[in-house]
């Protein structure tokens, strides 16, 4: 018989590090419940930290458990942190884990780093926001949520609600820091970006400086892959796994098919009229990667004059150096500035030696991750940094 509390579902694995509204399909029932819990949450990182901020590992009455803070090594010591705070005082508290800590090392806390956390007792019964909050994240609806996790003991763990279109709830205890902290969250969110926020003293709308950790759930990004080739089929499928909103488009009905690209929708329409109709829309956005992989200027020109000239995160385009050459004077011709060229990655992909479609694909996904977080494509046996912030302008981001 499965625990009346936590369930981990099939789509969302109880040992991936994620964030709360990350688990919320797992969460979500047992809220409804009025069944309480504690989230430990990574709320900041230094050197070679397993997780990033935001990656949380929660367990209710039952002891059953979702997620992760650090790979395993000191899970089961925050694990009994959180059973002791369900049993008794039910106020926010920090834990923090260093390799220079005795106690850490004994939890096994190896890597080098150091890990912050704040712990805090979920009672659905007095947090109305919270089952509508993992409803819409476990619905695939953008919403965020900002929680005070440095800061006054008095404010510590307090939270708001934000949804598109400044929809608040909760309050974290003053007018004036609720609408500041608005604000700076509905940015994240339409990033899709987690992590944390400093919030100062010189506008006066707090006495001390605070930090909000900022949980964002936004709908997947979306992958548009632009050639029926079975180097798409091979990209399809990683940007499926990836957490990507895949779809695969071709103006040739005999190789678009559905049965071909299982892990994408299948549009069949010119390429150029696909990403425009998707423009109007409003359903690209700068998380979104535009992959081209036709190498036949009457699809490819149009395109790309179109992509490098959308806020789009990514746009690579497959072929030989010698065609993006070619392709580079036709864009300048069709007035495309050389700042707008400058975000073509072409020849697309890293240098993996790659010569199947699946290992193609796989160079492809690798350059994007590496221009997701800002890394350099090296081997870290060079000594490149383990770990990389994502880059400033929140452009990519898979997890929702």
């Amino acid at each position: 018989m499965a625990p009346a509390g936590l369930t981990p579902s099939r789509q969302a694995a109880p040992d991936l590090a994620a964030h709360m509204l990350e688990i919320a399909a797992d969460l979500v029932g047992p809220v409804r419940r009025g069944i309480p819990f504690v989230a430990a949450t990574v709320t900041s990182v230094a050197g070679s930290a397993p997780r990033q901020p935001g990656s949380s590992l929660v367990v209710d009455a039952d002891g059953t458990v979702l997620g992760n803070v650090s790979g395993g090594c000191v899970d089961a010591a925050v694990h009994d942190t959180c059973r002791d705070m369900l049993a008794g005082d039910r106020q926010a508290r920090a834990l923090r884990f260093g390799y220079s800590d005795a106690d850490a090392f004994d939890v096994g806390l190896t890597c080098g780093g150091t890990i912050e956390l704040l712990l805090r007792h979920h009672d659905p019964t007095t947090e109305p926001w919270l089952a509508s909050a993992l409803a819409d994240a476990a619905g695939g609806r953008a919403v965020a949520v900002a929680t005070i996790v440095r800061g006054p003991e008095t404010h510590l763990g307090r939270a708001i609600v934000v949804r598109p279109g400044r929809s608040v709830a909760g309050t974290l205890g003053d007018e004036l820091l609720d609408q500041v902290a608005e604000a700076r969250t509905i940015g994240a969110l339409h990033a899709g970006r987690t992590g944390t926020l400093e919030l100062g003293v010189a506008d006066s709308y707090c006495r001390e400086p605070m930090t909000l950790l900022v949980e964002s759930s936004s709908p997947p990004p979306r992958m548009l892959v632009f050639g029926a080739i079975d180097h798409a089929a091979a990209l399809a499928r990683l940007g499926s796994f990836l957490g990507c909103r895949v779809t695969v488009c071709d103006a040739r009905a005999t190789f678009a098919t559905p049965e071909r690209f299982p892990d994408a929708e299948v549009v069949v329409e010119w390429p150029h009229r696909y990403l425009g109709s998707q423009a109007e829309a409003g359903l690209l956005d700068r998380r979104t990667v535009v992959c081209v992989l036709t190498h036949d200027p009457k699809f490819d020109l149009p395109l790309l004059t179109a992509a490098l000239r959308m806020p789009v995160a990514y746009v690579g385009a497959m072929g030989s150096r010698r065609t993006h050459e070619e392709r580079l004077t036709r864009l300048r011709e069709a007035g495309l500035t050389q700042g707008e060229l400058d975000r073509l990655h072409s020849p697309i992909g890293l240098d993996l030696g790659a010569r199947t479609p699946q290992e193609t694909a796989l160079s492809i996904a690798a350059e994007v991750v590496a221009h997701r977080h800002g890394g350099s494509g090296a081997p870290l046996s060079t000594g490149v940094p383990i770990h990389h912030s994502a880059p400033s302008t929140g452009a990519l981001a898979f997890s929702s």
